[in-house]
């Protein structure tokens, strides 16, 4: 819902701390109702988030968490789902209501008249408001998922390239549309706004591996249930470029530069000069 987990764990306090000042003997379902207070905590969060995402200084990316490779393939599926950099940045596009009635539907297949309940609207309202949110969602997902064996070996072909300075190969595996999206949230430089096309996105990455040739490891990595690059100096991680996989090319760059954003993927580095 937060696409942080300082938001994420602030609610889930609140809520716990609503609980014991309930009277729990009163509450006859107690999952429906830690259900209903979580989501609409998320819901006026989201709203005062709203403001501060609005003046955030460059691009906004959700922020990348290091995950356990899936043991199943149906776990992976559910993993990806939820958690992928794509996915929650496609949910940037719906309002608060919207995103709380979809992600209630379609990831956790609550079922529409507690979902009316939970949002205070009737049965057919929320029937539209998942409508709505399902048809701003499907255009930006990609159209068939790649399964994670094939797109851990995009991201080790990919990232082979890059270190072997293989610009050709490089742009063999990137999508002619691709983007760039970077987020240094003023404390990093970083692009200020979306790249867009296979040369321009192959440049801008050459350049920066070049810069940091010596100084910078990388490593491929699971972020987010999906294999990420998570790019490393002496003191800890640098950044980490989550991607989006459609068949055997990269539509889709997403690079955490952000300091206050890698603490779950290993810590920060101290700055480079």
């Amino acid at each position: 819902m937060l696409g942080t987990v300082d938001d994420a764990e602030d609610v889930v306090q609140d809520a716990y701390l609503r609980w014991h000042q309930t009277d729990v003997s009163e509450v006859r379902a107690p999952a429906g109702w830690l259900v209903s207070v979580v989501t609409r905590l998320c819901i006026d969060r989201l709203r005062h988030l709203a403001a501060e995402r609005a003046a955030y200084a460059g691009q906004w990316l959700p922020e990348p968490i290091a995950t356990d490779r899936a043991s199943s393939p149906d776990a992976a599926t559910d993993i990806r789902s939820d958690l992928s950099v794509a996915f929650l940045l496609l949910l940037e596009r719906l309002s608060p209501d919207e995103r709380a009635a979809f992600l209630l539907r379609d990831v956790f297949d609550t079922e529409y008249d507690e979902i009316a309940r939970v949002l205070d609207r009737s049965e057919a309202a929320v029937r539209q408001i998942v409508h709505r949110a399902r048809e701003r969602v499907k255009n930006g997902r990609a159209r068939f998922p790649v399964p994670l064996g094939a797109a851990s070996r995009v991201v080790e072909r990919f990232l082979a390239a890059l270190e072997s300075d293989d610009q050709p190969a490089v742009l063999a595996l990137v999508s002619d549309d691709a983007t760039y999206c970077g987020d240094g949230g003023g404390k990093v430089s970083a692009t200020r706004k979306v790249v867009t096309g296979a040369s321009r996105v192959a440049r801008l990455i050459f350049g920066f591996e070049r810069k940091g040739r010596g100084m910078l490891t990388h490593a491929v990595e699971w972020v987010n249930g999906e294999p990420a690059i998570v790019t490393r100096s002496p003191g800890g991680v640098f950044f980490v470029t989550s991607l989006a996989i459609d068949g055997e090319h990269i539509s889709a760059f997403y690079r955490v530069l952000n300091p206050d954003k890698l603490h779950h993927v290993g810590g920060p580095a101290p700055a480079i000069a």
